[in-house]
């Protein structure tokens, strides 16, 4: 599998952040890549007719904050709606959709303790993972009972995260507009990744990283594998690039 991608003449290498090249951690801001998989991500860019992007449900600044990436490695947040090159504007039924809903959200969380909303250019994410078990169900009940069943609103589930916006994108779409005719590396552990999984084409290579149900035909146990993998699949690269 490695062997056969590394020979691609183009080859994108797609990556989730947290819980993929970062394990998950109980405060959002103190996530950081492991070590060995950001240089192996390092190397990958550096090499001819290879592309890397880490493609996130963050949003972009703050994707760009806790990965310390920068250029050559690309950058997409908000599941694809803030690509580096910039976000797509929104309209003005749009713009005040977004209000609107960031009203509802702010009204509904109420500084419920544990519960963090972190707002995008198009929508907000509200995280339960810091609350108690049952302030957190509280909270996404409320939230799929209200704001997210209003007309317009686009809703994307993750691990103890809604993720509400008021225009449609997914990692998936994101991914289709970036690859051209290269070949794809792409692993996540998130429900929000099999929106990539399910949009791989033959010769691709999808991973998912820990447990859970996934259309990806690969499987790692934790982001330290999937650092390994990647430090194979540069070792490889290098070498078809020398040869």
């Amino acid at each position: 599998m490695i062997e056969r991608l590394a020979a691609a003449p183009e080859l994108l290498v797609a990556l989730d952040f947290d819980g993929t090249l970062a394990p998950i951690v109980d405060v959002p801001a103190d996530a950081r890549a492991l070590p060995a998989a950001l240089e192996a991500i390092q190397g990958l860019a550096a090499l001819p007719g290879t592309t890397v992007v880490l493609v996130s449900g963050r949003a972009l600044d703050d994707l760009a904050a806790v990965s310390g990436i920068g250029p050559p490695v690309r950058l997409v947040g908000s599941h694809g709606l803030e690509p580096d090159d910039g976000p797509a504007p929104l309209d003005d039924g749009q713009r005040a959709r977004l209000d609107r809903l960031n009203a509802e959200v702010d009204a509904l969380v109420d500084g419920a303790p544990g519960v963090r909303t972190e707002r995008k250019p198009a929508g907000v994410a509200v995280h339960v993972r810091g609350a108690d078990p049952e302030v957190g169900s509280r909270v996404l009940d409320a939230l799929r009972g209200g704001p997210a069943a209003a007309p317009g609103i686009v809703v994307t589930p993750g691990k103890a995260v809604l993720d509400l916006a008021v225009t449609d994108m997914s990692k998936g779409l994101a991914l289709d507009r970036m690859r051209g005719d290269a070949a794809v590396f792409f692993a996540g552990d998130d429900v929000t990744d099999e929106t990539v999984f399910a949009r791989l084409r033959p010769g691709d290579v999808g991973v998912k990283v820990g447990e859970g149900d996934t259309a990806a035909a690969h499987r790692v146990a934790d982001p330290a594998a999937l650092a390994d993998l990647l430090g194979e699949l540069l070792t490889a690269r290098r070498r078809m690039s020398a040869g």
